[in-house]
């Protein structure tokens, strides 16, 4: 692809990354918190709202990236200045631009101290977030990916509950772990070909040793980041310890970092270090369902089992992008999607939790549904969602994943099915206790129901969840040609590996 000739008049994708740095530096210099919540709140609704009109412009049938920018950036290094988006990234430039907002909303009442400073976080997160989803240079990518860690470092650090710091400190020095090996490889990559342009990169062959090393210091990188069993330690304390928004960016956008990590780089630029990587991957994949649920079902925090749900749910993420087939990949990749919305409507209900009872103990919040019938409503169908109920997102996501495993291999899905039960069993567990409880609960007397705030902030996950399980039909279509593609990249290859 001519990026040059791609190149749009409007700069469409840079006023939506960069749009929220600009709200930051305003928010600076505005000395009332209220005005800045106030103002943040604004900002993000409209960047929200903005987004949705790529949908007008994107033409879902190509595999092509759309709404190219290319400017020279440092030429005589080979960096340029180069965004653009696909089906898949699309997806996720939206989930980032309209999951923000419900962060503020969430954050309205509970963040006190320093509030100011919080919203800035929030913001220039989100301009890392969605620079990461259409950067299409890897210098570039980079820059935004390390840019992420400093405002959630500081989001857990000064926010976050008792054990904050060492959250905060693990999170980073993890992710950082993982960074030096992606630069590694992109330096690699950069002497291999003399370009960062990640589009190029894509179409060029490579030595099988050579892409063996690269699949390496790639796989740890993004399996931190997912993360993926064993690389997952880091993602409970930090999830139990960050503010409500931070643990819902963490959720729906930063873990589909490393999946998304995945799909983009790792398939298209590594296909046949791929092939001989994959079946070890599956079963790791499969034992992170399978420990993720269990691990969840023997918690009574409801922070941390809505955490050790999301290794066991973006198991099977991995599982479906490298199960290397049509259903499974697709599936793989809505998961993601569904995974943000489901996860972070979970997080905030438990944070809801917590500002009523200032306990996330399941034994502490028990009977809570007699007091608070609309949230037990919402619970219930946010409950199901992440069990994977008929009708809901997540069902049609893992069902996709289950259907490609079975193509792929009877004993692997079968593996799976144990990983479904469990997450019925820790999901109908928290629906019981909070909802109706025992016959001796907390007294609850004093509990208001939500009030029209926490309402609107809910209702709108309520909608996806219902959407995309009964009409999944747009969303899988807007990437079933991006990701056909890398899979038609990784069938080549296997085609020159086996001819």
């Amino acid at each position: 692809m001519n990026l040059t000739e791609s190149s749009t008049a409007f700069s469409f994708l840079s006023v939506l990354v960069f749009a929220p740095l600009v709200a930051a530096a305003i928010a600076l210099v505005l000395r009332d918190e209220r005005r800045v919540r106030q103002w943040t709140l604004l900002a993000t609704a409209a960047i929200g709202v903005f987004s949705l009109f790529l949908l007008r412009g994107f033409e879902a049938s190509t595999a092509e990236f759309q709404f190219v920018e290319h400017r020279e950036w440092i030429p005589h290094l080979g960096m340029y200045y180069t965004l653009g988006i696909d089906g898949i990234s699309l997806l996720l430039v939206l989930l980032t631009t309209l999951i923000t907002p419900f962060c503020v909303i969430a954050s309205w009442t509970v963040v006190k101290l320093r509030s100011k400073e919080f919203m800035i976080c929030l913001l220039i997160m989100q301009t890392a977030m969605t620079g990461v989803f259409t950067a299409l240079d890897f210098v570039l990518f980079f820059i935004f990916w390390e840019a992420m860690l400093i405002p959630m470092s500081i989001l857990i650090g000064v926010w976050g509950g008792p054990g904050r710091v060492y959250a905060a400190i693990k999170f980073f020095i993890y992710t950082m772990a993982g960074s030096v090996l992606l630069i590694v490889a992109i330096i690699a990559l950069r002497l291999e070909t003399g370009t960062f342009s990640i589009p190029a990169l894509m179409d060029q062959p490579y030595d099988r040793s050579f892409q063996l090393w690269i699949f390496g210091a790639f796989f740890i990188s993004f399996a931190i980041k997912v993360p993926m069993f064993p690389f997952h330690t880091w993602l409970p304390a930090a999830h139990v310890e960050a503010p409500t928004a931070g643990s819902v960016l963490l959720a729906s956008i930063l873990l589909k970092m490393g999946a998304y990590g995945f799909l983009r780089f790792c398939l298209p630029i590594t296909p046949l270090a791929t092939i001989h990587f994959a079946p070890a991957i599956l079963w790791l994949s499969v034992a992170a369902i399978l420990y993720g649920g269990l691990t969840a079902l023997a918690q009574s925090d409801l922070k941390k089992i809505v955490a050790y749900s999301s290794v066991a749910h973006m198991g099977f993420a991995t599982l479906g992008i490298f199960l290397l087939v049509h259903h499974g990949t697709i599936g793989g990749a809505l998961v993601m999607i569904n995974h943000g919305v489901t996860t972070g409507a979970l997080f905030i209900a438990v944070g809801i939790v917590y500002e009523r009872v200032h306990s996330r103990d399941l034994a502490r919040a028990a009977g809570l549904g007699r007091q608070m019938p609309i949230f037990a409503f919402f619970l219930g169908i946010f409950c199901l969602s992440s069990l994977a109920f008929p009708g809901t997102n997540t069902f049609i996501g893992e069902f996709l994943v289950l259907a490609g495993a079975f193509e792929t291999s009877l004993i692997l899905a079968l593996a799976i099915v144990p990983g479904i039960i469990v997450a019925a069993a820790y999901n109908l567990r928290i629906l019981q206790r909070v909802a109706y409880g025992g016959t001796k609960n907390p007294d609850h007397s004093g509990v208001a129901d939500l009030g029209t705030r926490e309402i609107l902030l809910l209702t709108p996950f309520l909608v996806f969840i219902l959407w995309i399980g009964l009409q999944p039909g747009p969303f899988i279509g807007l990437m079933e040609a991006s990701i056909q593609n890398i899979l038609d990249i990784v069938a080549r290859s296997s085609g020159a590996l086996n001819p």
